[in-house]
């Protein structure tokens, strides 16, 4: 038996399959673009196709699935609200056929992202944290106790869903002023286009300006470095939405450390700041005030690494049994 994991790391941009040893080094990776529009088998064609690219030994440890949500766990039947061709799709049951005699555990993306930081970035050794995603969407994974906290349904620190503003905008959710409906890249760039923001031109490769995602989150946050006056109430505004629900997780589960990953996170103190005010004005009881957010540190690798852990580090990642 080898002591390589297969980990597969699935999101509505890209595929990514790699090989992880047990102190959670990456030695080999493949990626392919997620096909957009695409139908449940052309998906699966795409994800055995990377597979076979990485030329996965015959003998591995296990399989680490993190997929975006929402699932059904540990069964592992997804439906990515970015991939309309999985509804239902048994991601965990289809790679099982393929590995099998080996555990394949497949959990919550972010919730690998939060796991990666716990077992092998920027909160090693914590007892009590909350792992956060701030990209397209906003989430999250809880570990106390220094184990993974799953809930009832595997979705324990889905903290995107926090509501910090009853009156706020609608969420994809179908519920009003969720952190995620205004601090997610879309929804906060959306908001400064409404308040009257003109974004510097943002030339993609075929020529055209990219008006939704990442890229113009970027540029927002870019706009807002530069000095300009909405692009930084909309930065300011993430934050303190990211300060107040961080606060409201620390309030009740005793944290003390909170990483933050996600493109929306490489903004910086532009993000930072306001969220470390908001955080600091919300939490005034004398063990909430011990608590440290800092920025997630292990990169495009995260995914690859925590949904490797677990299977490497299933004693703290994983129910027993199942």
């Amino acid at each position: 038996m080898s002591d390589l994991t297969l980990a597969v790391d699935i999101g509505g941009t890209k595929f990514a399959v790699g090989l992880v040893e047990p102190d959670g080094r990456v030695v080999a990776a493949e990626r392919a673009a997620t096909p957009q529009g695409a139908d449940a088998e052309t998906l699966w064609r795409t994800l055995t196709g990377v597979l076979d690219r990485l030329d996965v030994p015959d003998a591995i440890a296990g399989v680490g699935v993190g997929c975006g949500g929402p699932m059904t766990w540990p069964e592992g039947e997804v439906s990515p609200l970015n991939m309309g061709g999985w509804r239902g799709f048994p991601l965990r049951g289809r790679l099982a056929g393929r590995f099998p005699g080996v555990p394949v555990r497949i959990h919550n993306d972010a919730i690998c992202l939060a796991v990666a930081e716990h077992w092998r970035g920027a909160g090693r050794g914590s007892a009590a944290m909350l792992g956060m995603v701030v990209s397209t969407g906003v989430g999250g994974g809880l570990v106390l106790g220094g184990r993974l906290i799953d809930g009832g349904t595997g979705n324990a620190g889905h903290i995107g869903h926090v509501v910090v503003d009853p009156e706020g905008p609608p969420c994809g959710c179908g519920g009003y002023g969720c952190l995620e409906a205004i601090a997610r890249g879309p929804g906060l760039a959306a908001w400064a286009l409404a308040q009257g923001w003109s974004p510097k031109a943002e030339v993609t490769r075929d020529g055209l300006y990219q008006e939704e995602g990442t890229a113009t989150a970027r540029r927002l946050a870019a706009d807002a470095a530069a000095g300009d006056p909405i692009a930084l109430a909309a930065m300011t505004r993430a934050g303190r939405a990211l300060g107040i629900a961080i606060a409201s997780a620390v309030n009740l589960c005793d944290l003390d450390l909170v990483t933050v990953g996600g493109g929306l996170s490489q903004a910086g103190d532009l993000l930072f700041g306001p969220l470390e005010e908001a955080l600091r004005e919300h939490t005034r009881m004398g063990f909430a005030e011990r608590v440290r957010v800092v920025p997630a540190s292990l990169g495009q690798e995260a995914g690859l690494v925590g949904a490797a852990a677990l299977v490497i580090a299933g004693d703290s990642y994983w129910s027993p049994g199942l």
